[in-house]
């Protein structure tokens, strides 16, 4: 296996501390440390001070002082701003996708060609995004008055980003905070700070002034609840299990801020008969595998339409034994580990628990010899499970697929809608009537057709049900962090004196 000190070059740069507060980086001051432990092989690479409410306090503190002037800065000054910071970030790619491989687990070859790029990409967008920051146009609604509206941003947004994409989440609650003009402050989780640091760092490089990005690594019981519970907040941004979040809206509404939730996931992926069953056996494979199946858009049901049910299984899982684990950091490797050891025994607990009434038709294990240490599990089909199961009904975030059949069209969409979460879907069939249909009563945030996974940073995303409100990326997420006024203007003297007239009576 590798040697997790050639493969983190920036580990002399952090030993200053895992707190990035007005610029520059500093150690937490909570009196526990953490320890980043690298989950192919089991080993520590960086150990640091976890952040307490002070240092929260400090973070808040110096978004606040930087809010005024980076608020007062035109569009012109952040779009320019928020390119050179695109810049930095494609000059220190490698780095950013070496650091993002080692605290997560993920095949190098992912984060060079999907987490480094995408958010180089979201960088871009929202670099020319802070330009189109407008209001409605002037006109007159009411007599001789002229009404518009102002766009304005909140103030200090306070966001939590979780484990699964650490780098890229960052960029998500980051990006369109700063664009619109106000300063965050940002709780990566303590399993995965290193990208978080790395790209406020960027930030600093790029120009953007001190206190406008801000990085507290702590955890969610002590330095997030005093994020989302801080005064100065005005609005907290989360991404997370639906469990957490609702703590986080409990939080959130004792100040009335803004919230921003995305939560969990459970994506059904639903095959009609006339569906091209290449492609599907294909989609299903890299969606449910996509980042060792820790992703809240993962597929994670297939309703197979009962004529291709048996095919499909059967061709899923010859499809999941080719996969090859090992070493992210391997040419070869196509899955790398879980996030965690507890990450692995909870995934492997909801397999175990199924077989007592569904059928394991391939992985469902640890493997063995070099990979013992690592926080590895084989791809795995479940096929029969009921409908009410755990299995099916609960995320499990782990490289699982379960398959499930159907009979009719109206079946078929009634199941892919039979859990709480609503975040993302797929449907497959040649036939675009049924397509579009499936579109249609599919309740989701994205419901994909003949694919499963991709995203733009053009195109929003966000759930529906237990799965949150708000969104990512896009011109949406842009206008969830800001807020709009009201201007009205009285045109004439006469006007006013008519008003105060009405309301009062001649004086």
């Amino acid at each position: 296996m590798h040697s997790p000190g050639h493969r983190f070059p920036a580990q002399e740069r952090l030993a200053a501390g895992a707190q990035y507060i007005a610029g520059r980086l500093t150690r937490g001051t909570s009196g526990r440390t953490h320890a980043v432990v690298d989950p192919a092989t089991g080993d520590a690479v960086y150990t640091y001070e976890l952040a307490g409410r002070a240092d929260v306090d400090a973070a808040v503190a110096a978004a606040r002082a930087a809010f005024p002037g980076w608020a007062g800065a035109t569009p012109g000054e952040r779009s320019d701003a928020l390119h050179r910071f695109a810049a930095v970030l494609a000059e220190r790619a490698e780095e950013f996708a070496r650091a993002e491989s080692l605290q997560c687990g993920k095949p190098l070859k992912l984060t060079r060609e999907f987490d480094v790029p995408g958010t180089i990409d979201n960088t871009a967008f929202f670099a020319g995004a802070a330009r189109h920051l407008q209001g409605q146009s002037a006109g007159e609604y009411s007599g001789d008055h002229t009404s518009y509206v102002r766009r304005e941003p909140i103030g200090v947004v306070g966001s939590i980003a979780p484990w699964n994409y650490p780098l890229q989440m960052a960029a998500w609650k980051i990006l369109p905070a700063i664009a619109a003009g106000n300063t965050i402050v940002l709780k990566p989780a303590e399993l995965t700070p290193l990208t978080s640091l790395l790209f406020a760092e960027a930030a600093t490089a790029a120009g953007i002034p001190d206190g406008v990005v801000n990085i507290v690594t702590g955890t969610g019981r002590e330095a997030g609840e005093r994020l989302v519970g801080h005064p100065d907040v005005a609005m907290t941004s989360f991404t997370g299990s639906t469990a957490v979040g609702k703590r986080v809206a409990e939080v959130a509404t004792a100040t009335v801020k803004r919230l921003h939730l995305e939560l969990g996931g459970k994506a059904p992926f639903v095959v009609f008969d006339d569906a091209d069953l290449d492609a599907a056996v294909n989609g299903a494979v890299a969606g449910a595998l996509i980042n060792t199946g820790q992703d809240c858009t993962a597929a994670t049901r297939a309703y197979v339409q009962r004529p291709l049910y048996e095919e499909f299984v059967a061709r899923t899982a010859a499809l999941m034994d080719t996969v090859r684990l090992g070493d992210p950091f391997a040419p070869g490797t196509d899955l790398g580990p879980l996030v965690s050891h507890a990450q692995r025994d909870r995934v492997a607990g909801f397999v175990e628990r199924a077989r007592a009434h569904a059928r394991v038709v391939t992985g469902g294990e640890a493997p063995q010899g070099e990979l013992k240490s690592g926080a590895y599990y084989r791809p795995t089909l479940v096929a029969d499970a009921a409908q009410d199961s755990e299995i099916v009904q609960s995320e499990i975030f782990g490289p699982v697929l379960v398959v499930l059949p159907f009979d009719t069209d109206e079946e078929g969409i009634r199941l892919a809608n039979d859990t709480p979460y609503g975040l993302a879907a797929s449907a497959w069939s040649r036939d675009v009537y049924r397509a579009n249909r499936a579109t249609r009563e599919i309740k989701a945030g994205c419901v994909w057709v003949n694919d499963h996974i991709p995203i733009i940073s053009e195109m929003p995303h966000g759930g529906y049900k237990a799965s949150g409100f708000g969104k990512d990326m896009s011109a949406y997420s842009f206008e969830e962090y800001t807020q709009i006024k009201h201007v009205m203007f009285d045109n004439t003297a006469v006007a006013r004196k008519d008003w105060h007239r009405t309301i009062f009576g001649d004086r």
